[in-house]
C-alpha cells in the first residue's frame, strides 16, 4: 500500500517517457514523402478492427540512383539498405494519410522485404535492415517486428526493395 503514492507519481512521467513518433521524425529532421498512389486495382491500405495492412510499396517521388536496379548486380548491399529506407519512408507517409498521427500505431507486427537482386545475392537481410532500423528509429521498441527478407529475379519498375506491413493500431 505504501507503494501506491509513488506509482501515483511515476505514472505521468512514464507516460511522457513513451516513445512519440511524431516527435522522433520532428527531432530527427526526417521528412516524410507524399504518400504513395495505387498504381493499379488495389487500394494502399485496409484496416480490419485494430490492424492496418499496407500494400507492397516500392520508393515514393523521384527516384534516388539507389532506389531502381538490381542488388549484386547495379546495387551494392549498402544501396540496396538506402532503398528499404526510401521505401520505410514512403510507408511512414501512407501510415500516417491512413491514421491522420503515426502516434495511433501501437506496434509494428510484420514485414515483407522483397529484394530485387542477382541469383546468387544473399544478403537480403542487411539490405531490409535499411527499413527495420528506420522503424526503431522512429517507434522505438514499438517499432521491432517479425520480418521474412527474400530475393526476387524482378520487381515492377525494375525498383531495387519492395515492401508490406501490418501494424497494430491502438
Amino acid at each position: 500500500m505504501k507503494w501506491i503514492p509513488l506509482m501515483l507519481l511515476l505514472l505521468p512521467i512514464m507516460a511522457l517517457a513513451q516513445v512519440q513518433p511524431e516527435d522522433n521524425l520532428k527531432n530527427k529532421g526526417i521528412v516524410l514523402p507524399p504518400p504513395a498512389k495505387p498504381v493499379a486495382n488495389y487500394v494502399t491500405s485496409v484496416r480490419v478492427g485494430n490492424q492496418l495492412y499496407l500494400s507492397g510499396h516500392g520508393f515514393c517521388g523521384e527516384a534516388q540512383p539507389f532506389d531502381v536496379g538490381k542488388v549484386g548486380k547495379d546495387l551494392t548491399v549498402e544501396q540496396g539498405y538506402q532503398a528499404a529506407r526510401n521505401v520505410g519512408l514512403c510507408m511512414l507517409a501512407t501510415l500516417k494519410d491512413a491514421l491522420g498521427d503515426l502516434n495511433k500505431v501501437k506496434r509494428v507486427v510484420r514485414v515483407l522485404g522483397m529484394v530485387n537482386c542477382t541469383d546468387d545475392f544473399m544478403d537480403h537481410p542487411k539490405v531490409m535492415n535499411g527499413f527495420s532500423d528506420l522503424m526503431v528509429e522512429v517507434f522505438g521498441e514499438k517499432g521491432k517486428h517479425v520480418r521474412s527478407s527474400v530475393g526476387m529475379s524482378s520487381l515492377p519498375g525494375n525498383i531495387a526493395v519492395e515492401i508490406e506491413m501490418m501494424v497494430e493500431l491502438e
